[in-house]
């Protein structure tokens, strides 16, 4: 089949891939303009389109689908289209366009975590499976019927970046078996079932730790806010981020907020008398460390807030 890929992140390339090594003619690949990536705010095209580069397939640059993009799109007459967090909105006339029209790759078992950041989401909310899907893209949020779907099972140590990869992986072979069916018109699809919940993409706030929750709830939001949007703290007025943690068990009682050294680990107090184990830090406006030489620096009666 002719095939449009519409896609930005990194978590989307192996979809790509998969998809360009397969039977299928990838025509166009859709993807986000440059924008400005680190530190030294450096232009810089997006993960999908220095991957559609290197396979030599044409790129279209598009912060929105407006009428001229559609128009494109459209004479390309395609088969189908496929989106892997592309972050931009698919709408009429442009929808139904390709003769079987979209599907989307999503990075959780719909409907629950319906949205931009299912994969943080579920880690932060403590769950222990997630999952694949891949369905009918439709006007709605990720509410279009499911063609297929794979569970997951959650590290207990993953973090979001972790199991995004792992997800990326997993849903470009199950997005290949799709496609496939789809051209052979063996694909079905299942109206989704069960309560959604909703996944908003994560802000610098999501990232703050709440000390007077339980351990398990710190460590799940440290784990669900790596590497983006990072999970931090604060020492006095200043900034610390929580680069790194671990679960710490067998520790005497210690108050929320509190942190202290025992053993050569590095103990930070939650609520329920339970505690996390800091393992590297960065403070603000500093070079990442380990937890140990900030707490030397920092002094023995540090408090997070």
């Amino acid at each position: 089949m002719r095939l449009i890929f519409a896609g930005t992140p990194e978590a989307a390339v192996p979809s790509l891939e998969a998809l360009a090594a397969s039977g299928h003619e990838v025509v166009r690949v859709v993807t986000r303009p440059p924008a400005l990536v680190g530190r030294k705010r450096v232009l810089t095209v997006s993960p999908i389109e220095a991957a559609a580069e290197a396979l030599g397939l044409p790129v279209l640059r598009a912060a929105r689908l407006g009428a001229a993009e559609t128009a494109e799109l459209t004479a390309l007459q395609a088969d189908l289209a496929v989106i892997v967090a592309y972050g931009v909105l698919v709408a009429e006339p442009l929808l139904s366009a390709p003769r079987l029209g979209w599907i989307n790759l999503h990075f959780s078992l719909l409907p629950r975590w319906r949205g931009a950041a299912p994969v943080q989401r579920t880690i932060i909310a403590g769950d222990r499976t997630t999952g694949v899907d891949v369905f009918r893209l439709e006007a709605g949020l990720d509410t279009g019927p499911v063609l297929a779907s794979e569970p997951v099972a959650i590290g207990a140590l993953e973090t979001a970046g972790n199991l995004l990869a792992r997800l990326a992986a997993t849903g470009a072979r199950v997005l290949v078996d799709v496609v496939d069916g789809l051209a052979e018109g063996t694909a079905v699809a299942t109206p989704q079932q069960g309560e959604p919940t909703l996944a908003p993409k994560l802000v610098l706030a999501d990232g703050r730790l709440d000390w007077a929750e339980p351990a398990e709830a710190v460590f799940a939001r440290i784990r669900g806010c790596t590497p983006e949007p990072g999970a931090w703290t604060t020492v006095g007025d200043r900034r610390l981020k929580v680069l790194e943690a671990a679960p710490a068990r067998e520790t005497a009682p210690l108050a929320s907020g509190a942190v202290a050294l025992d053993g050569g680990r590095v103990l930070a107090g939650c609520g329920g008398d339970g505690a996390i184990e800091l393992v590297r830090v960065q403070p603000e406006g500093r070079a990442a460390m380990p937890a140990d030489a900030w707490l030397r620096g920092a002094g023995p009666d540090v408090v997070l807030g």
